[in-house]
Parts: structure tokens; C-alpha cells; sequence
């Protein structure tokens, strides 16, 4: 096997500087020479009330002001992340579905996706690893991403 290309890391831009999905796709980029794209999918649902009008005005664009911050997040990251040449890309909609749209358009052959790995053999994925592991065009690795208080949790 010649290696890996081009590698996507599907980031979450949940809080902390630690970071183990963009940890292990940097470091398997470093060791194939592969090309980095970061990839952060903006899912927007509009809050509603009861009689399913929006909340928010209509003038306010939600969606966009999440778009331009996860931008800004993603490129911090890409500084410290120090990997030549790594790209950052937001989207909006689906993250399962705009994950494995952008590895077929772009010729990614590993995403590297987080999950948080619930107990039980159901919850082994969550729903957007999950997803993008049965509908990838490519090689994928879940990283298991510790949650302080499922990991402390009685009984484990």
C-alpha cells in the first residue's frame, strides 16, 4: 500500500485545545505526506414555536453568522495544528452527508471521524460516524473521543 493522499479530519469544533480527531489526522498526514482538509458541516435547524413559525426573525441570518464562526475557529486551529498546506472548509447541512459528498468530490481516501463510543454494541458509532462509515467512498477511522463524564461514570 503506497499510503494515503489526501486525508479529511470531519471536525465537530466541540470546545478544548485538545483536539483528537485533528491530532491523528495531522499526524497520519505528516507520515503519508498526504494533503489536510479540515472539514466542519454547520447543521442549522431553526427553532420553532408551537404554531411552526420561526422564532427568529426573519432578517436575522443564523445561518451564515454559524458558517463565519466556525470558519474563524477552523482556521485558528489550522495555525496550531501545523501542518503545510492543510485547508480548512465549512458547509452547511447534513454531516454525515456533506461529509461523504466532499471526500467523493475531492478525491479524499481517509476521513477521520470522532465518536464518542457509547456502551452497548448500538451506540458503538455515533449517528455521523455511523453514516459516514456505511456510505464513504474511502478508508475511514473513528477516533474515540472521551467524554470526562461518560468516562467517570459508575459501573465502567
Amino acid at each position: 500500500m503506497a499510503g494515503y493522499r489526501h486525508i479529511l479530519a470531519a471536525v465537530d469544533l466541540a470546545p478544548g485545545e485538545e483536539d483528537p480527531v485533528l491530532g491523528r489526522a495531522a499526524a497520519l498526514a505528516r507520515q503519508y505526506g498526504a494533503r489536510l482538509s479540515l472539514l466542519h458541516v454547520v447543521e442549522y435547524v431553526p427553532p420553532l414555536d408551537l404554531a411552526y413559525d420561526p422564532v427568529v426573525p426573519v432578517g436575522v441570518d443564523i445561518e451564515n453568522q454559524l458558517m463565519d464562526r466556525a470558519r474563524a475557529e477552523l482556521d485558528r486551529r489550522l495555525g496550531w495544528l501545523g501542518v503545510e498546506g492543510a485547508q480548512a472548509f465549512v458547509e452547511a447541512g447534513s454531516p454525515k452527508r456533506e461529509t461523504v459528498r466532499f471526500a467523493q468530490e475531492n478525491g479524499v481516501d481517509l476521513i477521520v471521524v470522532g465518536t464518542r463510543g457509547r456502551h452497548g454494541l448500538s451506540l458503538l458509532l455515533g449517528s455521523t460516524a455511523n453514516g459516514v462509515l456505511h456510505h464513504a467512498p474511502c478508508d475511514v477511522l473513528a477516533v474515540r473521543i472521551h467524554d470526562e463524564a461518560a468516562d467517570s461514570a459508575p459501573g465502567d
